[in-house]
């Protein structure tokens, strides 16, 4: 009898341990799956972020046919179409199929792909629509938002118009690059493009197809690229550290300068413009646009005559409110608000 006492009382107690093993493990499950809902939504907000930067005060965001997958070792979402509408600062987005995903051991590292087409509108008149072959980024994140953002875009293709003046750019890259990383309280940016076009509406088309870099900083905007800065662009002024124009065979123009925006986003800025060999620069322009060969005849020889006759000439780009002069006195055109 004691004996099997004794038996009993340990079976017993062996399915005790049983159940509360069972259930340890079931509540780690239910802890680490909420976890993992909890990262999923995180994942979405910052994503969106980094897709329309901007304060949370009049923002709403919306995934399309969302959908959460790869549990329960990587966290991915998936949508059918973005909507961004920003009442605050009047500007609504949309954009088509997302991608996106993170390991669950680093869940701040995130990758994400985003479909065209893409149709930005703002208030102050100007439309964006773009679209492009493949858009691929990563975002590292920290504790106060994201912390750096990498973009790549291949066959893009966009056309911006602008009602308040009635300019339309449209452009075209064969690849596009742009870097963002908060660096203190200030914003860093590197842009690249490469085998581009631009054209612009009624003004002269100085460029061909070209490859092109731009390094600034905006001070005091590290928050832009979260959308933590509630304040945008306008009121921030930066340094341009350098912009490169390159149509090949040494014909290169450097743009640099400090620059600001006013509270109704019109820029202004006092810009040192270099050009390499201006010569060849003007037969290549005069050969890719042979309507304005006259223009760009007289504008070569204004400049060389401005430079001593030299075939590398530095210049100041005067822009006041949106008014591009050269050397304040030659004008180029009017540069629409952002």
């Amino acid at each position: 009898m004691a004996a099997s006492s004794q038996s009993g009382s340990s079976q017993s107690g062996s399915g005790k341990k049983f159940w509360l093993l069972g259930g340890g493990i079931l509540l780690v499950i239910a802890l680490y799956t909420g976890g993992w809902f909890y990262a999923a939504s995180a994942l979405k907000t910052t994503v969106l972020k980094a897709i329309a930067p901007r304060d949370q005060a009049g923002v709403s965001g919306e995934c399309s046919d969302i959908e959460f997958r790869g549990y329960p070792f990587r966290i991915g979402l998936f949508c059918s179409k973005i909507d961004v509408d920003d009442t605050a600062n009047g500007v609504s987005a949309t954009f088509g199929a997302l991608r996106s995903a993170a390991q669950v051991y680093a869940p701040g590292n995130i990758v994400w792909e985003l479909d065209s087409p893409a149709e930005i509108r703002t208030s102050n008149g100007l439309s964006i629509s773009a679209q492009w072959a493949n858009l691929q980024a990563s975002l590292a994140t920290k504790l106060q938002g994201i912390n750096r953002s990498s973009t790549v875009i291949e066959g893009l293709k966009a056309t911006a118009v602008s009602s308040y003046t009635g300019q339309t750019i449209s452009f075209d890259a064969a690849r596009t690059e742009i870097h963002l990383r908060q660096n203190g309280a200030d914003l860093d940016g590197a842009i690249s493009v490469q085998d581009a076009n631009t054209a612009i509406k009624d003004w002269p088309q100085i460029f061909p197809k070209f490859s092109a870099s731009i390094d600034l900083t905006l001070a005091g905007k590290a928050g832009l690229i979260d959308g933590s800065d509630p304040s945008g662009l306008n009121g921030a002024a930066g340094e341009l550290r350098r912009i490169v124009a390159d149509i090949g065979d040494g014909k290169v123009m450097t743009l640099t300068g400090p620059f600001s925006f006013d509270e109704h986003g019109l820029l202004s800025g006092k810009f040192k413009l270099e050009i390499e060999q201006l010569g060849p620069w003007g037969d290549s322009l005069k050969q890719a646009f042979p309507d304005i060969a006259p223009t760009v005849k007289t504008a070569t020889k204004l400049l060389q005559s401005l430079a001593g006759g030299k075939d590398k000439v530095s210049v100041d780009l005067v822009v006041d409110r949106g008014n591009a002069t050269v050397s304040g006195f030659i004008p180029l055109g009017r540069i629409p608000p952002i």
